[in-house]
């Protein structure tokens, strides 16, 4: 067992009993969204059969269908599209873009800047890489107000016969500011419905699912997507993501992944197929050992003189607990320590690198099971200004415990507290 300071254990005991409250909270929306994920397996009848296998073109794929449909049922959409084909959040959000949107049209992102992987999916006009840009999709943003809302001046304003997608990022990505809540994005929804009512609109759901009672598609959302290692995944899916929505967007997005007339009819699921369901099953639980070790760090973190963006007692929408440092030592410390918590790799010391897809160096803690999987216990953060280090999932409470100790204790090593 770790030799933790009795400092630091009586600082952990301190916000557990601040924070018995805001747990409990915790426990019935996991109890909600539990029951919701199962009642959806028991409408559909799903059988061990529909756990086999396929290969090839994996036509009439039973199990694959009926996945379908369950998502579908628990995210309250038309239609919804679940594979292990999706290599990343990125590609499967880039998937959905690239299906509903054609030359000529225009993406417009009402949340600010989305996070960095997705910039180079965007693109710049004749960058020869294959974005958006690239293929005549012209985009836009509207920067956020200084307390984080929607600057709907900016938005009436952008709006144009052209605009045809309305982007929102329900997570904070690399910001320092809230991430909006289901209820927020349906406000969204309406006010820029009114203004084009045939505009489509597209949720980045990643990080938020099974945080709240209800997904981006039960307020009016056309389209959302995600990763499967991510919540949905329950850490167990290995690979994959989703797109939920209406029908025909879905369908066009199908029609991307594959090829047009093939869409979601064929596509060999290799033995993967059990572990997605399955950790559709565990996903409300497990959610919420994630984000009941977020409310602990927030308010740990709070105690020991940093700031937490959500603070503890603050209503969550998504699995990202971000803390603002004093010095880029304190951020790179805290990482380490996350990492030396780890069960897998917890030897490995993690230093700042140039990681693809992101436009600062990156230092990142990921001693996990699957590769990237974000439901397991991770911390990354950019090496700029401000120093915010952003804590992501815990397949159990315990471990989000264990590595709190950890990289205070890694702090107070080197004179940092």
């Amino acid at each position: 067992m770790a030799d933790f300071s009795k400092e630091t254990l009586a600082m952990l005991k301190e916000a557990e009993s601040l924070t018995e409250s805001a747990m409990r909270e915790i426990d019935r929306i996991v109890d909600h969204n539990q029951w919701k994920v199962i009642e959806a397996f028991q409408q559909q009848k799903v059988s061990d059969y529909h756990f086999s296998g396929s290969t090839g073109y994996a036509y009439n794929d039973r199990g694959r269908e009926v996945l379908d449909l369950v998502y579908a049922d628990v995210f309250g959409a038309e239609m919804a599209l679940v594979r292990p084909h999706f290599a990343s959040g990125t590609h499967t959000i880039a998937t959905a873009l690239f299906g509903v949107l054609r030359p000529g049209d225009e993406l417009f992102y009402i949340t600010g800047r989305p996070y960095d992987t997705l910039h180079k999916v965007i693109g710049k006009p004749g960058d020869g890489t294959g974005s958006l840009a690239d293929f005549g999709i012209g985009y836009k943003e509207a920067a956020l107000l200084e307390d984080g809302s929607v600057d709907w001046n900016a938005v009436e304003a952008g709006i144009t016969p052209e605009t045809k997608v309305i982007g929102i990022q329900r997570s904070r990505g690399y910001d320092w500011r809230s991430s909006f809540t289901v209820a927020q994005i349906g406000e969204m929804i309406q006010r820029v419905k009114a203004i084009k009512p045939d505009i489509i609109v597209f949720v980045d759901n990643c990080y938020g699912e099974f945080t709240e009672e209800r997904e981006p598609t039960q307020v009016g959302a056309d389209l959302i997507a995600g990763s499967l290692i991510k919540n949905p995944g329950g850490g167990l899916a290995e690979t994959g993501g989703y797109i939920c929505g209406k029908r025909a967007y879905v369908e066009l997005a199908a029609y991307r992944l594959t090829a047009p007339g093939i869409g979601g009819e064929v596509g060999a699921m290799l033995g993967t197929t059990r572990g997605i369901y399955q950790g559709l099953f565990l996903a409300p639980t497990i959610v919420g050992q994630a984000l009941k070790g977020s409310i602990l760090a927030s308010a740990v973190f709070e105690q020991a003189g940093f700031a937490t963006k959500p603070r503890w007692n603050e209503p969550r929408t998504d699995l990202i607990q971000a803390i603002s440092f004093h010095s880029a030592d304190h951020l790179i410390s805290f990482v380490q320590g996350v990492q030396r918590a780890s069960a897998v790799d917890g030897h490995v010391v993690p230093e700042p690198w140039d990681m693809p897809g992101y436009e600062n160096p990156v230092i990142m803690a990921a001693g996990t099971f699957i590769q990237g999987g974000s439901l397991e216990l991770s911390a990354d953060a950019p090496i700029r200004k401000p120093y915010i280090a952003y804590m992501q999932g815990g397949l159990t409470y315990s471990h989000v415990k264990y590595a709190i100790l950890s990289s205070l204790e890694h702090m107070k090593d080197i004179n940092l507290l």
